[in-house]
């Protein structure tokens, strides 16, 4: 069986030991819950926190309201909890795929390309899991790093859905391709609709940025380009809605 590479995995970004503060309810509960998180410290009310079953070796310190809101981004809504943590480490594109070839999966991928605005990444993730999605690929340089901000839109999916960091995009689609994927460019510069290229196979979806949507060289490495059958009233959809609907396209194609 064809073994698929472990290098894509880029080295550098946030080094554990930095940590990075969580806030609300369900980014913390899930960062808890996740055995490969590393948490570090945790603040919040007495009521919050005691609605939790928390960690024996985490220091914890009880806040007020206004305390909290000094520890995390500007009106950050933390509901009672930050927690500080170690980023997770990214997995290799190799292992992803190798995985979900051996369970003979078929559940889609996304593939970002230059989405650098943390709330799209944390929504994107969110409907990925939503859609049991096997992971996103993001280029390292041209995304944002982990962040409380990608944690709190994400509600939760940070933990669960794999967020693959790899040096080139275009290598990584020439590897997802190997991995017999179909890997579908969603621009609104084709005629052709998502539906009708929908025929059953494993898809990996992707998307770039909402401004200069997806590089060149990017575009020449996907399969075939499609669009959402929107309305002409509307030029374009916020890339993490177009995500949702797309992930929704292909769970129910066929």
């Amino acid at each position: 069986m064809r073994q698929f590479s472990r290098h894509r995995r880029p080295q550098g970004g946030q080094n554990r030991g930095q940590g990075i503060r969580f806030w609300g309810r369900h980014a913390v509960i899930a960062a808890l819950a996740n055995p490969d998180r590393r948490v570090k410290r945790i603040w919040g009310t007495r009521e919050a926190l005691g609605q939790l079953d928390l960690p024996p070796v985490v220091p914890i310190s009880y806040a007020d309201v206004a305390d909290l809101a000094r520890l995390v981004a500007r009106d950050a809504p933390h509901q009672g909890l930050v927690i500080e943590v170690d980023p997770l480490d990214s997995p290799f594109l190799g292992d992803i795929l190798q995985e979900e070839v051996d369970a003979g999966s078929k559940r889609p991928l996304i593939v970002l390309d230059q989405v650098t605005d943390p709330h799209n990444i944390g929504a994107v993730l969110r409907s990925a899991a939503a859609f049991d999605a096997a992971a996103i690929v993001t280029q390292d340089r041209h995304s944002p790093p982990e962040s409380g901000v990608i944690a709190r839109s994400a509600s939760g999916a940070l933990e669960s859905v794999p967020w693959v960091r790899v040096v080139n995009l275009s290598r990584a689609l020439e590897e997802i391709a190997e991995a017999q994927y179909w890997r579908i460019g969603l621009t609104g510069d084709t005629e052709t609709t998502l539906g009708a290229t929908l025929d059953g196979s494993k898809v990996a979806l992707v998307l770039g940025s909402e401004g200069e949507g997806m590089r060149h060289n990017v575009m020449e490495h996907c399969d075939v380009l499609a669009r959402l059958p929107i309305s002409p009233r509307m030029e374009s959809l916020n890339i993490s809605n177009a995500a949702a609907i797309a992930l929704y396209a292909v769970a129910t194609a066929g």
